[in-house]
């Protein structure tokens, strides 16, 4: 076990556990840092040169570059037992994401270093999906714009081996339920993810009616970050809505509730989250991510669906690109664990 891996283990089992937001992040910055490290032996007092290490973890990246599985990971699993373990296995079944971000919009990289990261770690497609018109802070994507990025996504395909980058896009969810993006265009990509990204305290009726017609329309096919809380630094409390009329909608329709996995964001809260599961949707596990490290971000999702009792059939971020793509295109609600719809159709 090299030290990377030990410290991404100990943020999913932090995570598991539950704890602060703080703490699974640091783990995860550690990681990052450790990820330049040269193979072979490192003393603690050598690691905490690095930005973002601290004692702990510095302690950590000493005993696993000496080939030694850490103390600190060692205590984590035996409290946790076989439980967390089988956990884990959620992690190695990821084999995408469908939530993130390039240059395009609000992200930090271009799209074939986001292209290229998530291959490196082990996934075998992803979804680009740069933010809508209307999000004009985040630099949304106006039609055009959508359509030429289209083509530089074709061009990337072109250029990589066991990996695709899926056409998608995070769409703004509008005050009256529709989606902010050309219906023609929407009909084109291979994932939808809708989210509200303004009026996030509106009253609960509005917001409720907005969000069941949102995840009702065709082109949906994840409701992304679906409270809309930061959890961190100043914060932003959750939007108020009848979640049950909501994720009935969801199991109805087919959309796929998203379990967003960026540190601030946590969403949705547990208690929404089983209450999705009790629901029967199903659930896309997704980094959210705007940058390539934000990318290992997933095992925190992971461990909170494993919480929730959800097993990989739950989960289309475990599924292969076959079915992945056979479920956007379907019709109608194809239900928890049921097979994938044939090709060729589209869910209405």
């Amino acid at each position: 076990m090299d030290p990377v891996e030990a410290l991404r283990r100990i943020a999913f089992l932090l995570e598991w556990r539950g704890a602060s937001p703080y703490r699974v992040r640091a783990f995860h910055t550690a990681a990052d840092a450790a990820s330049d490290l040269p193979p072979g032996p490192v003393e603690p007092g050598e690691a905490q040169h690095l930005h973002g290490i601290g004692p702990v973890t510095a302690e950590v990246i000493a005993q696993a570059s000496q080939g030694r599985i850490p103390a600190y990971l060692t205590g984590l699993e035996a409290e946790a037992g076989g439980t967390a373990r089988s956990a884990w296995k959620l992690v190695e079944a990821s084999v995408g994401d469908c939530h993130l971000h390039s240059d395009w919009s609000d992200g930090g990289h271009p799209i074939e270093e986001m292209a290229e990261a998530a291959r490196a770690i082990g996934h075998r497609w992803a979804v680009l999906t740069d933010h809508s018109p209307r999000l004009t802070i985040a630099h949304g994507l106006s039609p055009d714009r959508l359509r030429r990025q289209l083509e530089e996504l074709a061009a990337v395909n072109t250029r990589s081996t066991g990996f695709r980058l899926l056409t998608g896009i995070e769409c703004d969810i509008l005050e009256d339920g529709t989606l902010d993006q050309e219906e023609d265009l929407l009909e084109q990509l291979d994932v939808v993810v809708a989210s509200v990204h303004s009026k996030l305290r509106s009253d609960p009726e509005p917001m409720t009616a907005r969000m069941v017609a949102a995840v009702r329309n065709p082109h949906t096919d994840v409701l992304g970050h679906c409270t809309g809380r930061i959890v961190t630094g100043r914060g932003r409390p959750q939007s108020r809505f009848d979640a049950k009329a909501v994720f009935t909608a969801c199991a109805e329709s087919g959309t796929a509730v998203e379990i967003n996995c960026r540190p601030e964001r946590r969403d949705p809260p547990d208690d929404l989250l089983l209450q999705a599961a009790e629901a029967g949707c199903l659930f896309a596990v997704d980094t959210d991510a705007h940058a390539p490290e934000q990318l290992h971000w997933q095992s925190s999702g992971y461990a909170r669906a494993a919480r929730a009792g959800l097993g990989p059939d739950r989960l289309i971020t475990t599924w292969p690109i076959e079915r992945l793509l056979a479920w956007t295109a379907s019709t109608g609600c194809i239900g928890v664990a049921s097979a994938a719809p044939p090709e060729g159709s589209r869910r209405t």
